[in-house]
């Protein structure tokens, strides 16, 4: 009776827990019920000496049921300090970390995120896939990832694109002996790759591209001899690819794209015959590529793309039979293209473009490959655009500027398949076919820089998906049509530098995208327009004939951060409300009719750092609170450019401004460090505020042909950034402060028609500004740099940073008159006493000195 008796209480007991365990759930309140009904029922007395049993028996599951349906509690905790890490307590309701909303369970296999090994007993944790837990703009210290080193029996660990800042624990990660997966990649990681890294010799997968880490890549790689994929890409890694990394044979992944990586491409790369993908583009290798890459016939993916390399690109490519893809632009190659790349039948891609390369038109070519992405840019390409391009039915990119194309684009050019055509930098001619703008899959066209004439397609709103439309530096003529308008996601609009006219202009929408605007060099004219929707960062209508003030509706750029009028007719004062356009980098309003003083609310501009207002007839006095320009305070920051939003080289009209005494045309990369102020050639009066020496980020500063008078400030001294300096043509007096002589990155220095005196500083750039037109039509100054003798100087007046060049020469000059003086007086002096002496001891002298003295005489 008493095991009838135990297996009824048992049996539901075992219901229960099966239930448990095989669904990983809790018990519903019926089991439950079943259980506690199960032990208080009384029992015979004669049986109740074997209550212990199911009792004890009860206890043990229970206690068994709780370990097995968690992971172990040393690892839970690992995970928790973990989360406190990165995700601390939030400071109000609200919460962005979701990624951690299901680790509040006591069983931390259930956490999302978290896989457990269910086959063992003690469900240890072996996957960590905790990618993308830190939402922007939120960023964790690097030092959650020592957290996890608790958990030893992880195999497969990803917290990439977490922004972990910091330096990768140097310590730890040789406890994770069973990892065979590690990434790391999109952090903000620094510092050196830790040694012990390379002791986790059972990885198959590492990746710590995205990050900004520095240093050598250790030769110690070849430890992970079982790795399958390698990606350190987008670092700063430095030094040579050691030659270590041809050991590492079950290499199918290897990117080492975008570090700092010298020296040749190692020969032992040779050996890893498993290679599907070689990424190293975006270097500095240089020397050749080897000759029998060829050998890596298992490649889908090559890029050698923007290093130095240099000789022909090896005939033994033409054996990679596996090939879909080929970068090797922008390095300094030569040489002619093999024929042979054309016959690889998987090639997809072929990227050869920027270099010295040569593709004879002459030679016949029948491609079996069937591109969708082909850069023949700078390629030697002579005459009409190749016929054998035609029969490319799935091109989506072609790329085939700065040749020596001619003639007129091609219709069979025009198919709808065309998604990114480059064409700028040839000699092609005749009008730009309407037909190309029937496309709905055309995103890019870039036509600049040729001999195209005629009007703009009246269709051209057609192609709505267009982004970038770049036509500069043509021959087109007539109006912009109002279909533009209809190309709701043009981005980046550039028809600079032809002959287009006309006073009206579309009226983008509100939703438009539109954010480059160049319509400089034309003939359009009229009021200022302002019509280019509301996203507009960049907007150039230079050199034409707009007339007019300045529109009040340019505040409504709620991002402009480049605005260029100059030359043209623009009239009135500079209005107060020009200080709320609070995004702008770059006004240039030269060469307009602008009037009245400079507005104290130009100070307000924080962000600007190219402001350039000369050639107007601006009046009154520079505004000292100019010296509160943040932007030319600080070294400036690289801005927004729509070009960075494409994968391939944008070409986008420069900025002009005077530079170094002539008119310069800026990239866009260059302005993002640069820092200018030019109010020259305006009547602006009174004296050089001392508070521009604050303006430390400034590398051109130009004054000159204005009615400037006093002392130059000597705090322009501290401008050790300065490049270009011109105070020429004013009323300045007084000396050229010593301090000038700090400024070491000095160039070009023009001081000529004021009223200068006194000495020329030396030290620095200052000894090296030996033209004398830079200090013309001052009739007081003096220095070896214009070759007029300064008057002598008293040494105990001349401070130690006066001693250089003329400093030297006329002090030295002073001594050694002081010298031959002294020298004079002490040879005396001593011919005296000595003589003095003789007649002394020798008042009658012997007869063979008087003979030896009368012999000499």
């Amino acid at each position: 009776m008493h095991n009838d008796r135990s297996f009824e209480i048992a049996s539901p007991l075992l219901d229960s827990l099966w239930l448990v365990v095989s669904k990983k759930e809790i018990a519903s309140p019926f089991h439950i019920l079943i259980l506690l009904f199960s032990f208080t029922t009384p029992l015979p007395n004669h049986q109740k000496n074997g209550m212990a049993y199911p009792l004890i028996t009860l206890l043990s599951l229970l206690s068994l049921l709780h370990h097995s349906l968690s992971c172990p509690s040393s690892q839970k905790q690992a995970l928790l300090q973990f989360k406190s890490i990165v995700a601390p307590e939030p400071t109000n309701d609200s919460t962005p970390f979701f990624a951690f909303d299901s680790w509040i369970t006591n069983n931390c296999c259930n956490w999302e995120g978290v896989t457990c090994n269910p086959a063992l007993p003690s469900k240890p944790v072996t996957e960590l896939m905790l990618s993308d837990v830190v939402p922007l703009p939120y960023t964790a210290p690097s030092t959650a990832i020592a957290s996890l080193f608790a958990i030893d029996t992880l195999r497969f660990l990803d917290i990439s694109e977490n922004s972990l800042e910091g330096e990768i624990p140097s310590e730890g990660f040789t406890s994770l002996v069973n990892l065979t997966y590690l990434d790391l990649s999109s952090n903000l990681l620094n510092g050196t790759i830790p040694s012990n890294v390379f002791q986790l010799r059972n990885l198959k997968h590492l990746n710590l591209g995205g990050n900004s880490l520095t240093g050598f890549l250790s030769s110690a790689i070849a430890n992970l001899s079982k790795l399958e994929l390698l990606s350190i890409e987008e670092n700063s890694l430095t030094g040579q690819i050691p030659a270590e990394i041809g050991g590492l044979i079950k290499l199918k992944t290897l990117s080492l794209n975008q570090n700092q990586f010298t020296g040749e491409i190692p020969q032992s790369i040779l050996r890893l015959s498993s290679l599907q993908v070689l990424d190293l583009g975006n270097n500095s290798l240089t020397s050749s590529i080897p000759n029998q890459i060829g050998a890596l016939s298992n490649l889908s993916f090559l890029s050698l793309k923007m290093n130095q390399l240099s000789g022909e690109i090896p005939d033994s490519i033409s054996e990679m039979k596996q090939l879909q893809s080929l970068e090797l632009n922008r390095n300094s190659l030569t040489g002619l293209i093999p024929s042979s790349l054309f016959d690889l039948k998987m090639l997809k891609k072929l990227n050869l473009g920027a270099n010295h390369l040569l593709l004879k038109n002459s030679l016949e070519i029948h491609p079996r490959s069937s591109f969708s992405f082909l850069s023949l840019r700078a390629c030697g390409l002579t005459g009409s655009i190749p016929g054998w391009i035609s029969d490319q039915k799935e091109l989506d990119f072609l790329d085939l500027s700065e040749n020596q194309l001619t003639g007129s684009i091609p219709l069979w050019l025009t198919g709808p398949q065309i998604g990114s055509l480059i064409m700028s930098d040839n000699n092609l001619t005749g009008q730009i076919p309407s037909n190309l703008f029937n496309s709905r899959n055309l995103s890019v066209l870039d036509l600049s820089r040729n001999g195209l004439s005629g009007h703009l397609p009246v269709n051209i709103g057609n192609a709505s998906a267009i982004m970038i439309l770049l036509l500069s530096r043509n021959n087109l003529s007539g109006h912009i049509p109002p279909s533009i308008i209809n190309i709701t996601r043009l981005l980046a609009l550039d028809l600079s530098a032809n002959q287009l006219s006309g006073d009206s202009f579309p009226q983008f929408r509100p939703d438009t995208y539109l954010a480059y605007v160049d319509l400089s060099e034309n003939s359009f004219y009229g009021e200022v327009p302002v019509s280019f929707g509301p996203q507009i960062r960049s907007l150039s209508l230079a050199s034409n004939k707009f007339t007019g003030p300045l529109p009040a509706k340019l505040i409504t750029m709620n991002f402009i951060e480049n605005l260029d009028l100059h030359d043209n007719y623009i009239t009135g004062e500079i209005p107060h409300w020009i200080g709320q356009i609070s995004t702008i980098y770059v006004l240039n309003l030269r060469d307009n009719k602008l009037e009245g003083s400079v507005p104290l609310a130009i100070s307000n501009l924080s962000k600007l750092h190219v402001l350039d207002l000369s050639g107007n007839s601006l009046t009154g006095t520079v505004p000292a609170e100019m010296g509160r320009l943040t932007g030319m305070v600080d070294t400036p920051i690289a801005y927004y450019s729509i070009s960075d939003v494409f994968t391939f080289s944008l070409d986008l009209s420069d900025i002009t401004t005077y530079w170094k005494g002539a008119l310069r045309d800026l990239g866009y990369q260059r302005v993002s460090t640069y820092a200018n102020l030019d109010l020259s050639r305006n009547q602006v009066s009174g004296m050089i505020p001392a508070e521009l020496g604050n303006l430390k980020g400034l590398k051109s500063f130009n004054m000159s042909y204005n009615m400037l008078e006093g002392e130059i400030p000597a705090t322009l001294g501290l401008l050790h950034k300065l490049e270009s300096l011109d105070l020429s043509h004013n009323k300045l007096n007084g000396s050229i402060p010593p301090s000038f002589g700090s400024l070491y990155q000095l160039t070009t220095l023009d001081l000529s028609f004021n009223k200068l005196t006194g000495r020329i500083p030396v030290g620095g750039q200052m000894s090296a500004m030996t033209d004398p037109g830079s200090y013309a039509n001052n009739s007081g100054l003096c220095g070896f740099q214009i070759q007029v003798r300064c008057e002598p100087v008293d040494p105990s007046e001349v401070s130690e940073g006066d001693l250089d060049a003329e400093g030297e020469k006329s002090i030295g000059d002073h001594w050694l008159k002081w010298a031959v003086f002294c020298g004079f007086v002490l040879g005396f002096s001593v011919a005296v006493v000595v003589s003095y002496f003789a007649g002394f001891l020798y008042p009658n002298p012997p007869k063979r000195y008087l003979r030896r003295y009368t012999q000499r005489r």
